[in-house]
Parts: C-alpha cells; structure tokens; sequence
C-alpha cells in the first residue's frame, strides 16, 4: 500500500519520526526510508516542497538519504 501525504500535518508528522530517528543515533531504518521516499515519488508536489523544506530546517542530516529537492 502504497504511502502519500495529504496535508501539511500528514509532512509534519514525518518529519519527527526522522527527527526521533536520526536522534536514537542507530542506522536509519531502510524501511522509514523507503516508506518516505514513495511518499515523495507519489504525494502532491506542494508537499514534496513542504517536506524538503520542513526537513532542512529541522532535520538537515537527513538530506543525504532522500537527496536533494527535487524538481516538482
């Protein structure tokens, strides 16, 4: 079943989750990152945006593993 956000709250939410994880100092779970990145690939751009934005303010670290923003 495939993963897509539907409201800001929805982006919000993700990102404490790789806040909470990123914190817990262990690897990055491979699947929270798969998880995240088919929301990325199927939600609305303009919460792609929100996301990318929202992760650079308050998880940074985290880029490297979802890449750069992407042209949405």
């Amino acid at each position: 079943m495939p993963y897509r956000w539907t409201s800001n709250q929805d982006v919000d939410e993700a990102v404490v989750v790789i806040m909470n994880a990123l914190e817990e100092g262990g690897a990055f779970p491979e699947w929270l990152r798969r998880t995240l990145q088919a929301a990325i690939d199927d939600s609305d751009p303009a919460y792609v945006r929100y996301f990318y934005d929202e992760i650079k303010k308050f998880a940074p670290k985290s880029l490297k593993l979802f890449g750069e923003t992407p042209v949405v």
